[in-house]
């Protein structure tokens, strides 16, 4: 089913959000949340992997007190990394830090590598889903402000207060993301975010994964979102991370080199351009496709990635706020 947003409500504002694993080249976390900042993005998001990277709660709190409007954000936590009453402490801590501007990104865990190199089990998708549902239910009862108590089959917390309370009232808004239908339903009934993804079934992000990013997916995976979300669908924020990102004359040119990641035929390199995991062209030709996404799908706020960050400012000082 096609889901025309703008058909049916005023469509939200492009917003932007910059994804760092680490400083930009050459520059400190703090010059590069400066940079993050004046390019005019709304949220520096640290992703959360075993890889090279910073470690996401300490570049986050770094972040909250490096600056006063910045936004900041996980994109997203691996519930099974840490337990949620852990979570909920730091994650409160930071919203106070931040005076309200953290955007709690939490998820299932998908990369098979983290799982195989730090020893986590890494379990099937139903317990990892249905421990994330838990630890979802877990942290909104701990940013409630009273005792908090829990019986799950994952999770059992007894007349616990969840302490500092965040400065966000009910606690920061949720990003969840996924690409799957009990994902995408859970998302859009407690979520705020919605990251709408691939479905990345093998544990890495492979062709298989690439092509469920295509343009033709995205039909059914808002209506997923619109069935967990029902009269609220409105109200959601729908999130697109950005994989592949390039200022470029020849968008054609680009795609035919990408079109194999996403298990297509270069004559198909058209398809890679419309997907919303891509942001591809002149700054005139990728305005106009997150345009037409917005209006098709609802996606108004996009994520790139470290040095893409940098090459996509011409596009955020387009599209920022209209």
């Amino acid at each position: 089913m096609l889901v025309e947003r703008s058909l049916m409500a005023h469509p939200r504002r492009f917003r932007f959000g910059a994804e760092l694993h680490a400083p930009f080249a050459g520059l400190t976390w703090a010059e590069s949340v400066q940079r993050v900042e004046e390019l005019g993005y709304s949220t520096l998001f640290v992703p959360d992997h075993f890889s090279e990277q910073y470690g996401p709660i300490a570049a986050m709190a770094a972040t909250a007190t490096l600056n006063e409007r910045l936004h900041v954000g996980s994109l997203v936590f691996d519930n099974d990394y840490r337990h949620p009453v852990v979570l909920a402490k730091e994650m409160a801590t930071i919203d106070l830090l931040s005076q309200g501007r953290l955007e709690l990104g939490i998820g299932a865990g998908w990369k098979a590598a983290d799982y195989e190199q730090s020893g986590i089990p890494h379990e099937s998708p139903k317990v990892r889903v249905d421990r994330m549902i838990e630890a979802v239910k877990v942290l909104k009862g701990l940013f409630g402000g009273q005792p908090f108590s829990f019986d799950g089959e994952h999770y059992q917390i007894n007349e616990l207060a969840g302490t500092p309370l965040p400065h966000t009232p009910g606690g920061p808004p949720l990003i969840i993301a996924g690409g799957s239908r009990r994902m995408l339903r859970f998302a859009g009934a407690e979520a705020q975010i919605v990251g709408v993804n691939p479905s990345i079934h093998s544990g890495a992000i492979d062709a298989d994964a690439a092509r469920d990013g295509l343009a033709d997916r995205m039909d059914q995976k808002i209506e997923w979102v619109r069935e967990g979300a029902g009269d609220r669908f409105d109200e959601l924020e729908i999130n697109a991370w950005v994989a592949v990102a390039s200022v470029t004359d020849d968008a054609v040119g680009f795609a035919e080199l990408i079109a194999p990641g996403f298990g297509i035929a270069p004559d198909q390199a058209l398809d890679a351009l419309e997907s919303p995991m891509t942001m591809v062209g002149t700054v005139e030709e990728i305005s106009e496709r997150l345009e037409m996404r917005r209006a098709r799908w609802g996606f108004s706020y996009h994520v790139v990635r470290d040095e893409a960050v940098i090459e996509m400012a011409p596009v955020v000082a387009a599209l920022a706020g209209r």
